[in-house]
């Protein structure tokens, strides 16, 4: 009788030994570990990241580190770690954390538009994905890439379309680059090709002169009405004469982009550069920014009128006055240099 006693206390203490076991296994496995108050935190693992450096990511949003590790091993993922952005939820267990960190990289939407240049655009999409601008740029200039793809570095920039892209945070500058290279082959597709062709311009040359619309006018409005005036230029073969280009101009000779120049005056005009549309009847040889989307349709679809001139017009701001003859342009003008004498801006 007595070793029956002893018998029963054994299992007994063995049947809650194996109960406060598998509570505590649960408890590591399957109950919440996260300590951030918010409703979810995003963590963004580098491409080569070790178990360690996920660890220390993890760090300040975990309750309980070690049960984390225990659980990470047993499931294999302290040797397989996975690049990418992870979003957690509050009150997610252990399990539910590694099975995201394992299998649910969630993309980020990237944006830009109207960089002036691509270390501009580098910069941009620097800080929405992964790669850095350092890396980005030289893979945006890389020249074997260039010349497959009949670009330099003045004309590279063209083929960014500025748009909204779904994209893994963890994106290489090459995947990046080459991304985009399918999506501007995407987006001068057989329509844009064919009216390209009907006005008499390459795709190339929309993008150069969408981009001096993009400068002229903020107004989507009033874009091909702008276009519609550089075109009657371009078939008399006038010289553009555009301000925009000759700020451009100015501001690649002096490789200083942030200048801010307000006022273009007489002696910018014989500036010396292939961007100086008031010296050189050509197009310029790239764009002088990255041009919307609605600045390249308007190009591609621009108005049909009898318009040689425009200038701003100071009874509505952000619009323009536009004219048929010179003697009605001189007209607006002296009201617009009247109006910009006043305001003081000498640059």
């Amino acid at each position: 009788m007595y070793i029956k006693k002893i018998l029963v206390a054994i299992a007994l203490l063995g049947i809650v030994g194996l109960a406060i076991f598998s509570y505590y296994i649960y408890d590591v496995i399957f109950l919440p570990n996260t300590t951030f108050s918010e409703e979810k935190a995003e963590v963004l693992i580098p491409t080569d990241a070790t178990y360690p450096e996920v660890r220390q990511l993890l760090e300040p949003l975990l309750d309980d580190l070690k049960e984390f590790d225990l659980v990470a091993g047993k499931k294999g993922y302290t040797t397989n770690v996975k690049a990418g952005r992870y979003i957690l939820k509050k009150g997610m267990s252990n399990n539910e954390i590694i099975n995201t960190l394992r299998s649910r990289n969630v993309p980020v939407w990237v944006t830009f538009n109207n960089q002036e240049r691509l270390e501009d655009l580098a910069g941009r999409i620097a800080v929405q994905i992964e790669a850095d601008s350092t890396q980005l740029l030289e893979t945006m200039k890389d020249s074997t890439f260039l010349v497959a793809n009949d670009l330099n570095e003045r004309t590279a920039l063209e083929m960014y379309i500025p748009n909204k892209y779904e994209f893994f945070w963890n994106t290489s500058a090459e995947e990046f680059r080459d991304r985009m290279q399918r999506e501007s082959t995407r987006f001068w597709n057989e329509t844009r090709l064919k009216k390209a062709e009907e006005i008499g311009l390459t795709p190339s040359e929309v993008m150069v002169l969408a981009s001096i619309v993009q400068k002229e006018t903020a107004k989507v409005d009033e874009r091909k009405r702008v276009a519609g005036v550089y075109m009657n230029r371009l078939k008399r073969g006038m010289k553009l004469d555009a301000d925009p280009t000759v700020i451009y101009a100015l501001k690649d000779r002096l490789q200083n982009f942030d200048t801010i120049i307000k006022r273009v005056l007489y002696k910018d005009l014989t500036l010396d550069s292939p961007y100086n549309t008031y010296l050189y009847k050509d197009l310029p040889p790239g764009p002088i920014t990255m041009p919307d989307i609605s600045s390249i349709d308007a190009v591609l679809n621009y108005e049909d009128h009898d318009y040689l001139y425009f200038v701003a017009d100071v009874q509505n701001f952000g619009y323009h006055k536009f004219a048929k003859t010179l003697s009605q342009h001189n007209a607006n003008k002296r009201e617009y240099v009247k109006w910009i004498n006043k305001q003081k801006i000498n640059r």
